[in-house]
């Protein structure tokens, strides 16, 4: 099977690495590094498809030294641990140290990062990790302090353009095509700076195409694309599609059409917390008060995942997900904070009633502040008719019952206190 042109174009070499002159340019500080034939140990962040992965490699073989390679996603302690050990075993006095190169590293959760401490602080190994996250959040302070951190570039529509001519005048296969490029705009938009996706694109028009020459233009470029939707695009249009589907087959209490769209955000590569996030927002916006457990499970779905990290955590995820989509429904918190905002707007900053107000000075006692308070636990079942609201307000009702078991026990209790307040 032939490779993807995206990995057939992939450079070999420093002089062939598109963009990123601000690190690999003449003089700059990656480049000087490798001219000296030594690097320390650091993190590469920046957006996906901007040669993180490639520039690493290049550094291996440029300085001709032994190259291993993890992914986040897909390891965990023990495959870190073999690694360090296998490099222990074989190492030579005077052998340079091997690069590990961790694609994903935000991935790791803290005792898997922990893992990579002392081979790092030893110089066991030099390590390398790639990052789509601001790493001053996602990587441990004690690893982040052992690593340079260097800033990948969105590809410039310049770099897009020459890495497209480059493609197709010297790649093996798309030279032998007749190729012409009469309009680019809608390519580099869907690009988006990525030269991983710029050639995906590129290479599904020409590879659908019989004519000859092939004609490349903005309206075949939006055909094709909406023929073959990418499998999953974390930073655009689908991304949002597919959690708009996730939230609303949750919302339907549809634990199948929920754990498919789970599973195509887990084989696409989103971000495991951009889902618990979420999840935590749906247990409050739609199940609320229906099932208060909902808003428990999440928040510790949320804290586990960021503890035993990929590739487990995917099995957090869809345990949460089942039971916020078979768990009863209610969205009566989110309508009562909606009406209260609505309120707020509309009277504007009404004040408080003095008796609702705290007296810590003689002054605020002497101006009534505190006065007439009833004390609702010097009351028999801890509960007094007082008012709470702004004498404008009085009685108004903004969080109204929802028809499920949870909440009509609450209305009863409510009702009992209050009447029909």
């Amino acid at each position: 099977m032939n490779k993807p042109l995206a990995e057939r174009m992939r450079p070999q070499s420093l002089d062939d690495y598109v963009g990123q002159k601000h690190l690999i340019g003449k003089g700059c500080i990656l480049r000087k590094m490798i001219e000296a034939g030594h690097v320390s140990s650091f993190i590469l962040w920046g957006p996906p498809g901007v040669g993180k992965t490639t520039l690493a490699r290049i550094i291996s073989q440029q300085l001709d030294i032994p190259f291993y390679t993890l992914s986040a996603v897909h390891s965990g302690v023990k495959d870190v641990r073999e690694i360090i050990d296998k490099v222990k075993s074989s190492k030579f006095f005077d052998a340079a140290r091997p690069i590990l190169f961790i694609d994903e590293i935000h991935r790791f959760s803290k005792s898997q990062q922990d893992s990579l401490l002392a081979a790092v602080e030893t110089g066991t190994i030099t390590l390398i990790g790639a990052t789509t996250e601001n790493p001053s959040f996602e990587v441990i302070r004690p690893l982040l302090s052992r690593c340079q951190v260097y800033v990948l570039k969105s590809l410039t529509d310049d770099d897009l353009l020459s890495l497209m001519n480059k493609s197709l005048t010297e790649d093996s296969e798309l030279k032998q095509r007749s190729v012409e490029v009469k309009e680019t705009a809608a390519l580099l938009r869907f690009a988006g700076g990525d030269a991983r996706k710029l050639l995906n694109i590129l290479e599904l028009v020409i590879e659908s195409e019989d004519s000859n020459p092939i004609i490349i233009t903005n309206e075949k470029v939006v055909d094709r694309l909406q023929e073959n939707p990418a499998a999953y695009d974390k930073g655009g249009e689908m991304h949002y599609d597919i959690i708009s589907a996730f939230i609303k087959s949750i919302r339907g209490s549809d634990p199948d059409g929920a754990i498919y769209w789970l599973a195509r955000m887990v084989a696409g590569g989103e971000d495991p917390k951009f889902i618990a996030r979420r999840l935590v927002i749906s247990a409050s916006e739609d199940i609320g008060l229906a099932n208060p457990n909902a808003l428990l499970l999440a928040n510790a779905c949320f804290d586990a995942l960021q503890k035993i990290g990929w590739p487990e955590g995917r099995i957090l995820l869809a345990e949460t997900t089942i039971y916020l989509a078979t768990s009863a429904k209610s969205n009566s918190a989110y309508e009562a904070i909606g009406n209260a905002l609505a309120e707020v707007e509309q009277s504007g900053n009404l004040p408080v009633p003095l008796h609702l107000r705290n007296a810590p000075t003689k002054l605020m006692k002497n101006l009534d502040y505190g006065k007439d308070y009833k004390y609702a636990h010097a009351y028999e079942g801890n509960f007094v008719k007082q008012e709470f609201l702004p004498k404008e307000l009085k009685s108004k009702r903004f969080w109204t019952a929802q028809n499920n078991p949870q909440e009509q026990k609450l209305a009863e209790t409510m009702k009992r206190l209050w009447g029909d307040k």
